[in-house]
């Protein structure tokens, strides 16, 4: 699995709703740029409390989603530009359900790994002004993933993103994430043991599944 990557986003945290701070407006950044084990250097989180860090270095939305939040929402500026859900790297012909946790990737000379899929928050719908998206992405799956970064390297727009590793390969980005926050598709308790096993998911969802497990 290969795809040309449209661009690569850019953001530091600005005034989002009152005092709240947010860097989900990233911009398309121009020429190479460095791809740190903390991320895209350049690249700014708000709450580093919540967002940032080593399993949440690079995120990627699909592009391929837009069409469909087209016919949920309708026409909105945000999705004729390059990156209304605030992810850093833009490509088309890759979604959640045909990668899995731990999958690598090949983008310029850095090496990435596919670490969790993205919690939602009410961030996204503050910034569409659009209520409801929070829900239709727990029940769609159409959810988003992060990176982690193996090896460093640089990277710009126009680069192939290769998977050249494929990881636990039962266990798609798509559908952990509805086993985790779709009621209609809630684990088992065999699922919940799988998902905890896996080691290449990150320890911060690990840990929440053994919590649950424990209960």
């Amino acid at each position: 699995m290969k795809t040309t990557v449209d661009a690569i986003c850019i953001g530091q945290p600005r005034p989002f709703n009152g005092a709240e701070m947010s860097a989900i407006g990233k911009l398309p950044a121009d020429g190479p740029l460095d791809i740190r084990s903390f991320g895209i250097v350049g690249d700014m989180v708000a709450d580093p409390k919540v967002h940032g860090g080593p399993d949440m270095a690079v995120h990627l939305y699909p592009r391929d989603h837009y069409a469909w939040w087209r016919e949920q929402i309708g026409p909105h500026p945000l999705l004729d530009s390059a990156n209304a859900f605030g992810e850093n790297i833009v490509a088309s012909n890759i979604d959640d359900s045909v990668v899995h946790i731990g999958d690598r990737f090949r983008l310029g000379s850095a090496l990435l790994e596919i670490s969790q899929p993205r919690q939602p928050c009410w961030k996204i719908e503050h910034h569409f002004g659009t209520k409801g998206m929070v829900a239709k992405i727990v029940t769609s799956h159409r959810c988003g993933w992060y990176f982690r970064v193996l090896e460093e390297g640089t990277a710009q727009a126009g680069d192939t993103l290769e998977r050249v590793e494929e990881g636990h390969t039962d266990w798609s980005v798509a559908r952990l994430f509805a086993k985790l926050y779709d009621k209609a598709h809630k684990a088992s308790a065999d699922e919940l043991r799988e998902i905890a096993a896996l080691d290449r998911l990150c320890d911060l969802w690990r840990n929440k599944v053994r919590e649950a497990i424990a209960d």
